[in-house]
């Protein structure tokens, strides 16, 4: 599903910042956008900065139901800096997915924001996830019956004849004989 991404610029709060940046909303089936001025009101300035597919996957399932429990489900924005002095952020991705979002903050190279999901892609992203969710059952490991205290196996080389130091390697012992 196309998902338009709604980007706030604000006048700075201190004198290094010059703006603010911030997510603020996404626009379910959006057209293409590149910039569009949306809003602006006393200094604030909303753009549709970019249009981007948010894909799901069966195997994330799991993923888009624990995000879809939270108060407030989200939609994550992922942004990376740009060299473009008008536009500083490119948005990168956008995921339903608070595990792949992590991953991505985790790197520290990319800003993650969370954005309110609409009430219309809850229900999309739910339906889809609770399609391809599959609980597993909890499987007890058990242990293995082998005595593995019984005997030494492994311990040392065997070409080492003298048991004062079973760890030496047989090259360390070589050496020592010829000298």
């Amino acid at each position: 599903m196309p998902l338009g991404v709604v980007l706030r610029r604000a006048p700075g709060v201190t004198r290094w910042a010059e703006y603010s940046w911030k997510a603020v909303a996404v626009l379910p089936g959006a057209a293409e956008a590149s910039w569009q001025v949306l809003r602006e009101e006393s200094g604030v300035n909303e753009f549709h900065a970019a249009t981007l597919p948010l894909e799901l996957h069966g195997s994330d399932a799991e993923a888009y139901l624990h995000g879809l429990s939270t108060k407030v489900p989200c939609i994550y924005v992922v942004l990376r800096e740009s060299d473009d002095v008008t536009h500083p952020l490119e948005v990168t991705l956008v995921t339903a997915s608070p595990y792949e979002a992590q991953d991505y903050a985790d790197s520290s190279e990319e800003i993650v924001e969370k954005v309110p999901m609409p009430d219309g892609l809850i229900a999309w992203v739910r339906d889809f996830a609770q399609m391809h969710h599959h609980e597993e059952k909890f499987k007890k490991r058990r242990r293995d019956k082998t005595d593995i205290g019984a005997t030494e196996d492994g311990i040392g080389d065997a070409r080492i004849s003298q048991m004062a130091d079973v760890y030496r390697s047989p090259v360390q012992a070589k050496k020592e004989r010829l000298q």
